[in-house]
Parts: C-alpha cells; structure tokens; sequence
C-alpha cells in the first residue's frame, strides 16, 4: 500500500523535473494566473482526463466532474464552477463530455439499488424516461447505453442553456455550448454537434427576459 502510494510522490517528481527541463520558466509563469478559453463539464471516471486526451497543457481548461457529467439546477458545486468559468475567466466554450462505458448511464439504465447514488442518478432515469419510445426500441443493451449516453449529453447541455449564468452572459457576449462523448475503446471523441449559442435555442418557458449582463456584478477597479 505505501509503495502504491509512494508512486504518486516519484511521478509528480519525475513530471516536475520533466517539465523544468523543458522550459525552466514553465511553472513561473502558470503561477501568475490561468485564462483558458473552456469550461470542461465531465464524470468523474479516472479514464477521462480532460487534459490528456485533448493534448492541452495545463491552465488551458477549467475543469468540472462529477458522476455522469450531470448538470442539475440545483447542484451548487456546478453552479460556483459555471458562474466563475464564466464571469472572472470569461471562458468562450461551455463542453458537456460523457463517454461511452459510463458506469453511471449504466447503473441508470437499471432497477438495481446502489445507495445515495442512486439520487444522483434520477436525473439520467429521467433523461431515459423522456426518450424510452427510442430507447427500449434498441434491443441491444451497449447499443442502448451507449444513445442513452448520448442522449444525456444533449439533455445537460440543454440544462446549462437554461441558467441564469449562462442566459446572463449571452447578454453580453458570445458563448458557446458543445456535447461531446468520449470513447474509451478509441480514444476519440465524438462531436454530437449540439451547439447553444443563444437563449433562442431553448424552450421559451426557459428564457429569461430583462437579465443584467454578468460583468454588472464585477466591481470597476
């Protein structure tokens, strides 16, 4: 267990001296701030890292994960990560990244009792149940999980569209919304090309109306 964790103290060593050997002012410089252009909304699974497997460095994606790469209304953990991706680091793009082989689609997908999870998941049970005509229709059960995967993308982006944060900063400026599902078997994602750039891309029940811009709230220096 100690060699286990010990693994982790040589790697950051190795990585630090790597990088230094690199570029000697690469930490330097990531000390005096970060402004990446995206917010990265993914799971949690440990074989997703937003970093690797777009080959970006770090300080050029912010990053949010959580089981199934969900996004609840409710959820104030997501909600301080949007407003502040959005408002302070004026990101651009907005990208909802599941993948295929989501433990959590799959457990969603069942009648199976796994604990205070299983709250966490309604919500993909919900996204299920809007589309089971689609869904049940697929007799094939990775085929099944794998649209459901799809389909619970498209749902979360439709989600961030409905914020305020989001809504308030469309106001203002341009800001993108993708879907992206990832393929652990490939290593490739996948574009589902669901873009919201404006409120007009949602229901009307969901726009609001009259919303001060979100750089109102940012005190003149």
């Amino acid at each position: 267990m100690e060699q286990s964790y010990q693994k982790l103290i040589d790697g950051n060593k190795a990585y630090a001296e790597s990088k230094l050997a690199q570029d000697p002012e690469f930490f330097k410089r990531l000390a005096q701030g970060q402004k990446p252009d995206y917010l990265w909304i993914g799971c949690s699974d440990s074989r997703v890292p937003a970093n690797e497997i777009t080959n970006t460095e770090s300080g050029q994606i912010f990053v949010h994960r959580n089981i199934a790469n969900v996004v609840v209304h409710t959820d104030t953990n997501l909600l301080s990560v949007l407003e502040y991706a959005v408002k302070y680091l004026q990101v651009k793009h907005i990208i909802v990244v599941g993948h295929y082989g989501c433990g959590g689609v799959n457990a969603a997908m069942t009648n199976t009792y796994h604990g205070y999870v299983d709250n966490w998941l309604r919500n993909i049970k919900d996204v299920y149940h809007q589309h089971a005509e689609e869904l049940d229709a697929i007799e094939d059960t990775t085929q099944r999980a794998n649209r459901l995967t799809e389909l619970n993308v498209i749902e979360q982006v439709r989600n961030l569209a409905k914020t305020t944060i989001v809504q308030r900063a469309w106001a203002e400026r341009e800001l993108h919304l993708h879907g992206w599902v990832y393929g652990l078997d490939s290593g490739f994602i996948k574009d589902l090309s669901v873009i919201h750039n404006t409120s007009e891309d949602i229901d009307p029940i969901y726009r609001y109306t009259q919303v001060t811009p979100l750089s109102a709230d940012i005190p003149s220096k």
